[in-house]
């Protein structure tokens, strides 16, 4: 009985260590920190809402959303700013590290935060909403449109600004006359409120902070000395967030369309069909979280059967020229009308137009080759080689060909045993041979 009784005692004694060291544990202050550096997509909305759910359940002090973006989708941006404003955990964005910007829809991330921060030597600005500005497709816009887009973002941008008590002036500015600030200009005229080298640094700052949440709820930060745990994009968002990039888009489809012509000139290779398949998928996906011009995506689509149809037709070259114009076009305008982030690289676009150029000459060279090249096996083979008579051909007779006889018929005169003929043409199974001169 005494040695189960130490038994017990020994299990409640490890069992309240454990227990108080989780909590002390759980009681520690800690920050979660997000890292979003590119453009600004569809993966992004998955990535920001779990980010703030993991943060809001393990009771951190703040969420730090670390920005380096040029732009990217309005749609995606105001469902990651829904995220933010109704988050119930303090989100701190940190246009970091030095060098970086938050241009754009990284701006109005920036403005809809609860605090905002900048490193050193960073940017942030240019707002204006690039479907009015001077790049192709807003030609068609009216005035009337124009100005509804431009008051709309304006709005939305003042609302931001104004709900955290930031210069609701010239964020409007940003976004009607597209302008930019470096980190101390944004600091000085009220658009953030903490210059920070690192995060560490920002962590002393924000301690002793109150924020105050869209429900009218005020908390006081307590950053200092806190923790802090990066929340990292998973393999498959880091996967999706990559080849969500117009020029990994176009070199998807430009794999496609390589796999799939290779396969159809040489039936049976597998892999480069399977290839070319997986490829096509990928990049259907890509290009549906991307701004896409249907017109480009239908002249490559043109490009693709001119290709094929050059390799099946004898049209010298007129359908492959056809499919590069096409392709080229298309590529060109694959993205247009869409932020400037949103475009193929024309060196891309050069250098995908020569291979796929160069292996459809190859396979065209291949196909006309092997048109004009003497069959090598079946009966059209036997024509133009040399058989002996193995009887008189008086013109008929017999004649032995590698290892066989065959019926003959000769066209120029009696042959006699022994001498040497040439096969000339074949009708089932007789040959029409001639006497083969000296």
């Amino acid at each position: 009985m005494a040695t189960i009784r130490r038994i017990i005692l020994a299990f409640i004694i490890v069992l309240f260590a454990f227990s108080t060291g989780a909590n002390i544990s759980a009681q520690s202050p800690h920050v979660n920190v997000l890292t979003i550096s590119g453009t600004i997509n569809p993966v992004l909305i998955d990535y920001v809402e779990r980010g703030i759910r993991q943060a809001e359940n393990s009771g951190a002090e703040a969420l730090i959303i670390q920005i380096d973006t040029p732009g990217g989708l309005d749609t995606s941006m105001r469902e990651i700013i829904q995220s933010i404003v109704n988050s119930h955990v303090p989100v701190v964005v940190y246009v970091s590290p030095s060098g970086a910007r938050a241009a754009s829809a990284g701006l109005y991330i920036l403005m809809s935060s609860h605090i905002a921060a900048m490193a050193p030597n960073t940017v942030t600005g240019a707002a204006t909403p690039v479907s009015i500005g001077d790049d192709g497709t807003e030609a068609a816009m009216s005035d009337e449109m124009k100005a509804k887009v431009i008051n709309d973002a304006a709005a939305y941008m003042r609302s931001l600004a104004e709900s955290h008590g930031r210069n609701a002036d010239w964020a409007e500015k940003a976004v009607r006359e597209g302008v930019s600030v470096t980190e101390q200009e944004a600091l000085d005229m009220g658009v953030i409120e903490i210059i920070a080298p690192d995060l560490y640094s920002l962590l002393e700052q924000l301690d002793g902070r109150q924020v105050t949440f869209i429900s009218g709820q005020t908390v006081t930060l307590n950053t200092a000395g806190a923790a802090i745990e990066d929340i990292p994009m998973k393999a498959i968002e880091n996967f999706l967030y990559t080849i969500a990039d117009p020029n990994i888009a176009y070199l998807l489809l430009s794999l496609a369309t390589l796999g799939i012509m290779v396969e159809i000139f040489n039936p049976g290779l597998i892999f480069p069909g399977v290839l070319g398949g997986i490829s096509l998928l990928l990049a259907f996906y890509s290009l549906g979280m991307l701004p896409v011009n249907y017109a480009g995506i239908l002249l490559i689509v043109l490009a693709i059967g001119l290709f094929i149809a050059e390799i099946f037709t004898s049209t010298f070259g007129i359908f492959t020229a056809g499919g590069i114009i096409s392709l080229v076009i298309g590529s060109m305008i694959l993205f247009q009308g869409a932020s400037p982030v949103f475009r193929v690289d024309p060196v891309l676009i050069a250098v995908v137009t020569i291979i796929i150029a160069g292996t459809l000459t190859f396979m065209v060279q291949r196909t006309v080759h092997t048109h004009r090249k003497q069959p090598h096996t079946g009966r059209e083979e036997l024509v133009g080689k040399t058989a002996v008579a193995r009887t008189d051909l008086t013109p008929r007779g017999t004649v032995f060909y590698k290892g066989e006889l065959w019926n003959a018929i000769s066209e120029n005169g009696d042959v006699k045993t022994g001498e040497e003929v040439i096969i000339k043409r074949v009708d089932g199974l007789t040959l029409y041979v001639e006497k083969k001169s000296s």
